[in-house]
């Protein structure tokens, strides 16, 4: 999967001042607190297939 650009710090610097790359730390499951039968969780999810969607039919088309 590929990363958007521009989606890290303003500063440019996506390392912590320890030197280690948070987007490769495991998150325990557990510590994740959201309603998944929500109606409001069933609207955000749609919301975000909806355009993650639309942008591979864009890709699909340049690729074309």
């Amino acid at each position: 999967m590929s990363e958007r650009q521009g989606s890290g710090p303003a500063t440019g610097n996506s390392k912590t001042s320890g030197g280690q790359d948070m987007s490769k730390k495991e998150i325990p499951a557990d510590d994740f607190d959201i309603d998944m039968g929500a109606p409001e969780t069933e609207k955000a999810a749609v919301a975000i297939q909806s355009q993650f969607r639309k942008y591979q039919k864009k890709k699909q088309e340049v690729k074309s």
